[in-house]
């Protein structure tokens, strides 16, 4: 019987938008490549969405492995690295060492009175000329500053041209992957018995908002489900989706059950 997280990756791709598509026909390429010709093949960072179904669907291949790489157990964003199995033994999701293709970077600088967020360190990096896909997770670290995972051929370049993030000057460097600081994910785990398995009431009863607040932000497209976002608060959530919510993180739905009464038992498991 196929497992629930294989059964939310099959409704994800069907439901994947362009980009989605064209990045896992790309991998799709890099996987028969690296059978063909016996190399390693490397794929720039890409969301959770492709990543996973890339691995997922890797598993029902002879010969092949693939492996996605963040830096971190927790990253979000991952190259995804395949090959055949006798090139990549060793080579796990866990892996960091140089012949990965991705460093970690420490962005310094006093940020006592002058805080900045995800969203500034990613736009200071972007502007000096670097393309999205160049860069995975970025870990805020307060007021220190925080580590940009990266691919490891633009390093150089931030190290030079990364020289301030809103108004804080900074110094940009490799670090080894000892000395970064992975922010600790905590998990809540959440019961509640709905009526209705929209997105808008499985959001509210997970977040612990009101469901007005939550049908609000999945009409601002602050929610997504299977990192797609949700375009309408009427959609309904399955078992095994995994769902996020801008600036309260993400949950996982892990089980839900129909009563006698026609209402859903839902258990979730939140991630903030």
């Amino acid at each position: 019987m196929p497992s629930q997280t294989r059964i939310a990756h099959v409704h994800a791709l069907a439901s994947a938008d362009a980009e989605a598509q064209r990045e896992l026909g790309r991998i799709d390429e890099l996987v028969e490549r690296a059978t063909r010709s016996w190399q390693v093949e490397r794929s720039k960072f890409v969301s959770p969405l492709v990543w996973s179904v890339a691995v997922d669907k890797a598993k029902a291949m002879a010969d092949v492995k693939v492996v996605a790489l963040g830096g971190h157990p927790n990253a979000e964003r991952r190259i995804v690295v395949c090959g055949r199995e006798e090139s990549l033994i060793g080579v796990d999701e866990s892996s960091t060492d140089d012949e990965c293709g991705i460093v970690a970077m420490h962005v310094k600088g006093n940020f006592m009175f002058d805080k900045a967020s995800h969203p500034d360190f990613l736009g200071a990096i972007l502007g000096t000329g670097i393309e999205r896909w160049n860069i995975g997770d970025i870990l805020v670290g307060g007021e220190d500053g925080a580590t940009v995972i990266c691919l490891e051929s633009i390093a150089e370049h931030l190290s030079s041209a990364l020289v301030q993030v809103r108004t804080v000057p900074v110094t940009t460097r490799r670090v080894p992957w000892d000395e970064i600081r992975i922010p600790e994910l905590r998990t809540k785990d959440v019961k509640s018995v709905e009526a209705s398995l929209r997105v808008d009431a499985i959001a509210s009863a997970g977040f612990g908002c009101s469901r007005s607040k939550a049908s609000d932000a999945v009409k601002d497209g602050a929610v997504k489900m299977n990192w797609q976002v949700v375009k309408k608060r009427s959609v309904l959530v399955e078992e095994g989706a995994t769902i996020s919510f801008s600036g309260k993180g993400r949950l996982k739905v892990e089980l839900i059950e129909e009563t006698a009464k026609g209402k859903f038992v839902v258990q979730m498991k939140r991630f903030y």
